[in-house]
């Protein structure tokens, strides 16, 4: 399945509720430090999170060391600053659908310096 990254996730539930999306679909989670919130173990059972233990994940400590880490060409950078929805690209068993911080997004430079590796996902517009 894909592996799903989280980069500086800041919103405890929404990172709870791609954490159990992950474990329902056999997906890996990637999260980048820093955390906006705590993960401990401790933390995550006062949560309620039952299904955390059964979660694939991959603490990275910054960006860069993921980066190294990975296959690039396999990864895809979803924004709302490209006009490539997700649906043009050709997605494979493996690849890394990476996600910036709920409040600030994927830092620009690394979208710049991948542009071809972002996709957005089309929301409908309000009204």
């Amino acid at each position: 399945m894909f592996n799903i990254v989280l980069v500086n996730p800041q919103i405890p539930p929404n990172t709870g509720n791609i954490g159990r999306l992950c474990v329902n679909a056999g997906a890996n989670l990637h999260i980048i430090k820093p955390i906006g919130f705590d993960i401990s173990e401790k933390a995550v059972k006062r949560a309620g999170l039952d299904y955390w233990d059964k979660l694939n994940l991959t603490i990275w400590e910054n960006f860069e060391t993921f980066l190294k880490n990975v296959d690039i060409n396999r990864c895809f950078f979803a924004t709302t600053k490209t006009q490539t929805p997700y649906f043009q690209k050709e997605f494979k068993k493996g690849d890394y659908l990476i996600f910036g911080s709920e409040t600030k997004g994927i830092d620009e430079k690394i979208l710049n310096k991948y542009e071809d590796k972002c996709i957005t996902i089309p929301m409908k517009k309000e009204g």
